[in-house]
């Protein structure tokens, strides 16, 4: 999927400048700009055929080799997991759970208009980390574009292509162990995008990524609310989706590692010491509603990405966590299928865009 995309740093508005600092000020921060999205208006027009989906007609760096245990994946209700680090990380890796992630970075780039991050870094980064790779597909984009730049990317499963651009190298790692890269090795830009329910502890995230980083360098957040609210409540009546989505939160708790805290990230990264902390709140449609046309695009993506990943969730919080059959997992999976699918329903997911800058050494 190529990305488009200017080789100077990308803007971090909600337009094309970052919104003026506000005057408020703390010891942890030199300055904070908070940005929303305006209000995403229903296209009140007749729904008609144009709004089909015609669009889709070891630890740490140090590195784990790919032992035979790395690629013994486990089975389970027809989908396919890792077996590195078994059970830490509830949704599957098959091809078919690939595609979804790719879409998703559609999405991302859509929304970044063809940009890779919105953090206002004033250079190009050149030792990145993209934490929670998955396909790869963000840190190979980013090789392409920035080709004098080190991009390393981890993640659980060793899923990415085995073709990359030379500056792009791939790791197993889980992020939440102990990280042991020396302090030549520091980076200038972290990358972690859709990890909701898959760390336990976000604080001691934000800690490893401000001691890896370099001073001056920043640390970008991109991720979902994982809730799905609406404005005129329509969401009323997709009753399914709304106990769905209380029964992978109420799992993502009890399995102690919560998807529903992006609002959180802003204060985690000021605990953590960042400065000029930027937060972007970015509301993203399921379906062609609004009436603005480049929302209306993403909201056709974006209902065919959340239709690809309500079985996923459900096979893995609600059947893994909470103990529901195959077949209770599929019927439910079904009618809330049909619930997404409700062009009546004007429902969105708020999308957090975080950034954070490590301060220069005194």
């Amino acid at each position: 999927m190529a990305t488009a995309g200017p080789t100077s740093h990308p803007s971090a508005s909600a337009s094309s400048t970052p919104p003026s600092p506000n005057t408020t000020t703390n010891a942890n921060t030199e300055l904070t700009y908070d940005a929303t999205v305006a209000e995403l208006v229903p296209d009140t027009a007749t729904p008609s055929d144009s709004d089909a989906d015609s669009a889709f007609d070891g630890t740490s760096a140090a590195s784990t080799s790919l032992a035979s245990s790395i690629l013994n994946y486990e089975y389970s209700n027809g989908r396919r997991y890792q077996g590195y680090r078994s059970g830490q990380y509830l949704l599957p890796n098959d091809e078919v759970e690939q595609d979804r992630l790719d879409l998703l970075h559609h999405i991302f780039l859509l929304l970044l208009d063809g940009k890779l991050y919105d953090a206002p870094i004033p250079y190009t980064p050149k030792r990145v980390l993209d934490i929670g790779t998955g396909t790869g597909i963000w840190a190979i984009d980013f090789a392409d574009e920035y080709p004098g730049a080190e991009i390393l990317g981890t993640d659980l499963s060793p899923i990415q292509p085995t073709w990359v651009p030379p500056n792009a190298k791939f790791y197993i790692d889980d992020a939440e162990s102990e990280w042991v890269y020396g302090e030549s090795e520091a980076f200038d830009f972290i990358h972690v995008r859709c990890l909701s329910g898959s760390i336990n502890d976000w604080d001691r995230l934000c800690a490893q990524a401000y001691t890896h980083l370099q001073p001056g360098g920043w640390l970008e957040f991109q991720e979902p609310e994982a809730w799905v609210i609406s404005d005129d409540d329509t969401l009323k009546k997709a009753e399914n989706l709304c106990r769905w989505q209380q029964l992978v939160n109420d799992a993502a708790s009890q399995f102690k590692k919560e998807i529903r805290l992006a609002d959180s990230l802003k204060q985690r990264m000021l605990k953590a010491g960042f400065v000029d902390v930027y937060e972007r709140v970015v509301k993203v449609p399921i379906g062609p509603w609004p009436k603005d046309p480049k929302m209306k695009e993403i909201g056709r993506y974006q209902r065919e990405h959340m239709a690809m990943g309500i079985e996923p969730y459900t096979l893995g919080f609600i059947g893994k966590v909470l103990g529901w059959s195959e077949q209770e997992c599929r019927v439910l999976t079904a009618k809330v299928i049909n619930d997404v699918r409700d062009k009546s329903v004007h429902s969105y997911i708020r999308f957090f865009f975080v950034c954070g800058r490590k301060p220069q050494a005194s």
